[in-house]
């Protein structure tokens, strides 16, 4: 499975980006698309995901104002970012979990910049 992420750069705060990433390779019909986030001197974390049911899961930093979509048929995911803060700066990497007898399997994509100026 492979990830390619699109998006992200430089924005001053209260701007807007979208970040897109597109998915191939053996993809399951289940599986749970996101995005994480990781900046200098912190632990990778969670920004938001989507299953392909259609159930979400939000940091409460990020509630209100980002939201994630997908694709379930091209296998894309999309988070558009509104409202962002100097505290959103950080390298953005989309994600793609799938469960195979039992096991839960990661697949991450290169990481893309988001840098919000204040």
């Amino acid at each position: 499975v492979q990830l390619q992420a699109s998006g992200g750069g430089l924005v001053q705060a209260g701007g807007s980006l979208r970040l897109s990433c597109a998915a191939s390779g053996r993809i399951y019909s289940t599986n749970t698309m996101g995005w994480y986030r990781q900046s200098p001197g912190n632990q990778r974390e969670l920004v938001a995901t989507l299953t392909t049911g259609g159930t979400t899961n939000y940091a409460d930093s990020v509630k209100g104002r980002f939201t994630i979509s997908r694709d379930n048929v091209k296998n894309t995911v999309a988070l558009q970012m509104n409202s962002l803060l100097p505290e959103d700066t950080a390298v953005y990497y989309c994600n793609i979990q799938q469960l195979r007898l039992g096991y839960a399997y990661n697949y991450w994509g290169q990481g893309t910049q988001v840098t919000v100026s204040s």
